[in-house]
């Protein structure tokens, strides 16, 4: 362990100390959040990144060590064991440099090489390669061993070809210099597979790697994982290759390097033609499809750790994105042929009405639709409207649109937004479990629409309720692995979550089982207790709760907020074990909790050394200081309505040139994807996000962002729009794509309808007189 928390320290550029009480509190059962919030005292401030890297690298060099001793292990047991290979085992510092180290000793299926050992020709292959000026041949002669499978001096060449072949490839420091080497210098390449049709429609999102090659070592995520799917599916051929012209009869490079290796030259000797042979024996049939697959492995390892930190990127920002809060919305899942379905939440998330309009064809009944539509807003006041992103949500969007310019008619002091949202994950939600149970009453078409409307009211607690792999805001994310994926995605939630806080009373149970320490048997124990003897008065009555015992109370009483309860500290983000230190404060000041909480003129005349005493030092107490000067603060930012322009509803209707305001709807290394509401995503690439040089799209935007976007080109035949936030940047030539047209992530592409244009001039009629009535009766 000493070892493990040494080299963490040097990683992450801290104390040893601090690496240990941190490792010692996660073994112990602390959750990361826990430890970053309320143990800033034991670990001297390391924050929730650090403690992220450490628990990961915690996990791997623990299992690193768990590989070295079962490696000792075995090549002990098999009486190989020197004290030069013990040493070089216990300093690998990698899992690949310790395979590497035991690849010689690794139990396996009989090869050549080992076929001839047993048939007695490795003296004949040690002698050979000391002394070249042998003649192979005559020296062969005296080996000749039918019985062991070497009939003459030809085959016993062979196996010596075999034998010296597979210890060379076994040489564990050529094979890592081999790989480094060909790391800094090889080429990724790939073609489309010979006799495979470019023009079929499946294979044209792989038209830029149809001949494409570029240094390993600098294949951005994207365009690996790209060719890796290419491969997967068979239109891509794939494959590391050195820049260099082969000419037959002459070494390669990598042949020279394995001779250079071995300190060996050609010099026309009898015995060289051999050796030369067996060098490119071991590069053509040992090591370059092994290298090539390792280097291959490392590459999508490393793409996939960018393409999963992107993803958690990107989910992080969209559970943090702004909530519109206690407002009372009625969400909008578009549908053509199946109408628009709806669904009116209250304030707090219950559902009030729910009801199905048919606006768009078959049916076409836009009078109707906003006769209901109109009604429902009038009765429930409603003054948000969600609409989701799919099919016919721009036809849905003008739905919308036209509901509001004749509410504003009849009733101009009534406020009624509307906002495009991603309805991304709310198909799986509505048919889950949990939604089953939780709103067992509708259809399922309908849970979609609440699902809508309540991700709009607070994205974090609705989204928490979706696998993260089913929001879709990840790249590529169906080919990085998987476990590892979750991992990541796992760990953002659970961060986002405590660092936003959850009301104890309103939660639900998939909200609750993300909190620092709960299980999701825990959490629907808290739901049961809430659904038996009302609202939680006080954070000490989670102790009441069955299953939920001290540790658990103390990993997670912080993170969960009450509302008008009997303690004002339950409403913040004070642990109640530092209560006390409250109470000392307040003694103070002399001042009741009420009159201290808010007044920070008070709270910064406190010194927190005069506070902290053996448990708590001055760190705790400035945390204490910061949560009552904004008790229940929210670290979201405020929200805001993103409009999209009037008459842009359709690819067909963008213009270069055109100026627009979109939301972020993704966002990858290479740029970012903007929803300009035309049922494709735009590209902003890295390169025309700021005027300045950017190296990662996410320094300027993150999901979620609007933003105003200036268009380059659009591309109709193959569904791509090219964006630019350089707003004075001239429109692009047509057909001149600049390297920078690339596929957005696929958006619905079905059929979609659209309702007719109405004049906005037009009478209300029956609608306008029963909003109106309805109005009445609301004021």
């Amino acid at each position: 362990m000493d070892k493990i928390v040494l080299q963490i320290a040097a990683e992450l550029k801290v104390r040893p100390a601090q690496v240990n009480t941190a490792v010692e509190l996660l073994d112990g059962g602390a959750t990361v959040p826990f430890i970053a919030r309320y143990r800033k005292e034991a670990t001297d401030g390391l924050d929730d990144i650090q403690l992220r890297e450490l628990e990961s690298r915690l996990g791997y060099l623990r299992e690193l060590e768990d590989r070295r001793a079962a490696v000792l292990k075995s090549i002990d047991e098999q009486g190989k064991l020197t004290p030069e290979l013990r040493s070089a085992i216990e300093a690998a510092p990698t899992k690949q440099e310790l395979e590497d180290l035991y690849l010689p000793y690794k139990p396996r299926r009989r090869t050549k090489g080992m076929i001839a050992r047993e048939a007695g020709l490795e003296p004949l292959a040690d002698k050979l390669f000391a002394d070249p000026t042998l003649e192979p041949l005559a020296e062969a002669a005296a080996f000749i061993n039918a019985d062991g499978g070497f009939a003459d001096a030809h085959a016993v060449l062979d196996g010596v070809r075999d034998l010296l072949a597979e210890r060379w490839a076994e040489d564990a420091l050529l094979v890592r210099q081999l790989r480094e080497w060909l790391w800094a210098e090889g080429l990724f390449q790939s073609k489309l597979v010979d006799g495979k049709d470019g023009t079929h429609a499946d294979a044209a999102k792989f038209r830029d790697y149809f001949d494409y090659a570029e240094p390993i070592r600098t294949v951005p995520s994207h365009r690996a994982l790209a060719v890796f799917r290419g491969r997967t599916l068979e239109w891509l051929d794939a494959k590391l290759v050195l820049d260099e012209e082969v000419v037959p009869g002459r070494p390669t490079l990598a042949e020279g390097r394995i001779a250079r290796h071995l300190g060996w030259s050609h010099a026309k000797r009898a015995g060289d033609e051999l050796i030369r042979k067996t060098v490119a024996w071991t590069w053509k049939v040992k090591l370059s499809l092994s290298l090539e697959r390792d280097l291959f492995a490392r590459l999508r390892e490393e793409a996939e750790a960018v393409a999963i930190k992107v993803f958690a990127d990107n989910l992080r920002d969209l559970l943090l994105a702004a909530p519109a809060g206690k407002r009372v919305v009625m969400g909008l899942d578009p549908g053509i042929r199946t109408g628009v379905k709806v669904a009116v939440v209250s304030d707090t998330g219950k559902v009030l009405d729910t009801n199905t309009v048919y606006p768009h064809e078959p049916r076409n009944d836009w009078e109707g639709s906003l006769h209901v539509l109109g009604r429902l807003v009038a009765t429930h006041g409603v003054n948000l409207i969600a609409i989701g992103n799919g099919t016919a949500s721009r036809e849905t969007d003008k739905l919308a649109a036209d509901l509001i310019k004749r509410v504003a008619q009849i009733a101009p002091d009534v406020k009624l937004d509307k906002v495009v949202v991603s309805e991304a994950g709310a198909s799986v939600y509505s048919a889950s479990e949990f939604a089953s149970k939780e709103l067992p009453e509708l259809d399922v078409s309908l849970r979609g629409a609440v699902s809508i409307a309540r991700r709009l009211q607070d994205p974090l607690a609705e989204l928490v309720k979706i696998d993260p792999k089913s929001i879709g805001v990840g790249q590529y994310q169906h080919d990085v692995n998987q476990s590892g994926l979750a991992k990541s995605l796992d760990a953002v939630v659970e961060d986002c979550v405590n660092g936003v806080g959850v009301d104890l009373n309103t939660a639900s149970a998939p909200l609750l089982a993300r909190v620092s320490g709960l299980s999701p048997a825990v959490a629907a124990s808290i739901v049961r207790w809430r659904d038996a003897h009302g609202a939680f008065r006080n954070r000490q009555q989670l102790l009441d709760v069955s299953g939920l015992g001290p540790r658990t109370f103390e990993q997670a009483a912080g993170f969960l907020r009450i509302r008008d309860g009997d303690n004002p500290l339950d409403l913040t983000g004070v642990h109640p074990e530092t209560y006390p230190l409250v109470q000392k404060m307040l003694a103070a000041t002399g001042r009741p909790v009420q009159e201290l909480m808010g007044r920070a003129e008070v709270l910064r005349t406190l010194k927190p050394e005069v506070f902290a005493d053996e448990k708590f030092g001055a760190i705790t107490v400035k945390d204490i200081l910061v949560e009552l000067e904004k008790p229940g603060r929210d670290p979201r930012p405020d929200f805001v309505v993103a409009r999209f322009n009037e008459g842009i509803e359709d690819i067909k209707d963008l213009q270069p040139g055109m100026v627009l305001e979109g939301t972020v709807s993704n966002v990858a290394q290479f740029g970012a994807f903007v929803d300009l509401g035309v049922h494709q995503d735009g590209l902003v690439h890295v390169s025309q996000l700021a005027n300045k040089f950017v190296s990662d799209a996410r320094e300027v935007v993150k999901t979620g962002q609007t933003v105003k976007v200036r268009v380059l080109e659009v591309d109709l035949a193959r569904k791509r729009i090219s964006l630019t936030m350089k707003l004075d940047a001239a429109p692009r030539p047509a057909g001149d794509r600049g390297g920078n047209a690339y596929k957005p992530a696929g958006r619905d592409e079905r059929a979609r309808g659209g309702g007719p244009a109405q004049p906005q001039s037009q009478s209300q009629g029956a609608m306008a007189a029963a909003f109106a009535k309805l109005l009445t009766k609301r004021s």
